[in-house]
């Protein structure tokens, strides 16, 4: 059993190599990988009793030991956060993600997110996803609103994952973006992987890229800007953002890849303009296909009207 704080031990006994971090990860599932990543960074992570970085990768023989510091409240607990609940049945609820709001606790005792509202609405949620991730089937970033499903037990947990990963599951997303793509609908194949630079980014091409695919149609076209639906095909962290930067599109809002390409508009930005309008997929137990839509925010219907207006 891992702990959730104080001094953990593992001897690698896998033969082929991967990163550190990811080693860690699969070894510590009740910890995100940016937690981890954390721990490294603070040098709280030794590699046969050397301080560690997380691009190495693990041999058989190692002995890593992780020093996870000790938090006052290590499991989420219940926060009385309002929840837009699109669908709910005893297998899974379907809400709408405001912009602002984690999904997920990144480490131990951290509060506000999805995580803790959830649990506040109700106690049985999936446990696959370990003590951080009750009911979490998949992820949206911080600032994206929109669709999003939670598990409610492990085998539609485990059910509604395997649709993810072989891609029956329909996502749509709409995007309001700097410039207009050369096609009015396309397929963008580009593989993605970590920066070189580290931290957070991630790149076209980058270190142990993978396969990445989103097709995209123009919505709408204003002088600078357009609207964007977007469909991801895989689920790449930050894939919509680097596959519009790929075709010289530049998401508003965004200040990771597109800081710059934005200061023009004519209406202050408080996030990325990115929401995932609609989700789609075979409900576990009723065996029938269920789709679901979140109506736009305020935010950004109030961009598009300042568009329109001019």
């Amino acid at each position: 059993m891992v702990k959730t704080s104080g001094i953990q031990q593992f001897l690698v006994q896998e033969e082929k190599r991967i990163r550190l971090d990811l080693f860690l990860r699969k070894q510590m599932p009740c910890f995100s990988r940016s937690f981890i990543q954390s721990l490294i960074r603070k040098g709280k992570v030794f590699v046969n009793k050397e301080a560690s970085k997380q691009a190495y990768l693990v041999e058989k023989g190692d002995r890593i030991e992780v020093n996870i510091p000790s938090f006052g409240q290590p499991i989420p607990v219940p926060e009385p956060i309002p929840l837009s609940i699109l669908w709910e049945d005893s297998s899974l609820l379907v809400i709408n993600k405001p912009a602002g709001m984690l999904v997920h606790p990144v480490f131990p005792g951290q509060g506000g997110t999805l995580v803790n509202a959830l649990l506040a609405h109700g106690n049985h949620l999936s446990k696959v996803g370990g003590i951080l991730r009750p009911g979490i089937v998949h992820r949206l970033d911080k600032d994206t609103s929109g669709a999003m499903v939670v598990a409610k037990d492990d085998p539609t947990h485990l059910a509604l994952a395997a649709q993810f990963r072989k891609r029956i599951v329909r996502k749509t997303y709409l995007a309001l973006v700097r410039g207009r793509p050369s096609q009015n609908e396309g397929t963008i194949e580009a593989k993605i992987g970590r920066s070189p630079k580290g931290g957070k980014k991630m790149t076209i091409e980058g270190r142990y890229s993978q396969e990445a695919v989103t097709t995209y149609r123009l919505l709408k076209q204003w002088e600078n800007w357009s609207l964007l639906e977007i469909h991801p095909l895989t689920g790449r962290t930050h894939q919509i953002r680097l596959h519009l930067h790929f075709i010289n599109c530049f998401l508003l809002g965004d200040v990771l890849y597109a800081s710059r390409k934005g200061k023009d508009f004519p209406h202050k930005l408080k996030r990325a303009m990115l929401h995932a309008k609609s989700l789609g997929f075979f409900h576990p137990r009723k065996e029938q296909w269920m789709e679901f839509e979140a109506p736009l925010p305020q935010d950004m219907n109030d961009a598009i009207c300042c568009l329109e207006d001019q």
